[in-house]
């Protein structure tokens, strides 16, 4: 299981409005879509994944038939100068059952992919 840095996790942490889960079926066909809510669990390493009536989701089913999976969240800190930044998590993924909402896909990561995440002052005096 690869692990967070503290930047990574300062980011993954933060409050964001969207990011993208990629699942895949089990044929491999590939399926990404929007998710906004999500949460690191300190206890397991893992990043949770929850939302509205998860379990009746195509991504839900996908991952219960092939169990791997990638979320990605990103932004821009800002436009002018141009700075985009993201954490991309790759790895195997669980479905968790639960009560109404209370079902999760759950990631344990192997990669941990990141960018921009640096401070803009930071960047631009290298």
């Amino acid at each position: 299981m690869k692990t967070f840095t503290p930047t990574q996790l300062a980011y993954v942490q933060a409050e964001r409005r969207l990011g993208r889960l990629a699942t895949a079926d089990e044929k491999g066909k590939p399926h990404v879509t929007p998710v906004g809510m999500w949460r690191y669990n300190p206890e397991l390493g893992t990043v949770d994944i929850s939302g509205h009536n998860l379990a009746a989701t195509k991504k839900y089913r996908n991952v219960q038939a092939n169990p791997q999976a990638a979320l990605v969240i990103d932004d821009l800190a800002t436009t002018d100068p141009w700075h985009p930044r993201a954490v991309i998590v790759e790895g195997s993924a669980e479905a968790v059952p639960g009560d109404g909402d209370d079902a999760l896909i759950r990631i344990t990561p192997n990669k941990i992919i990141s960018w921009g995440l640096e401070p803009l002052e930071r960047r631009h005096s290298q």
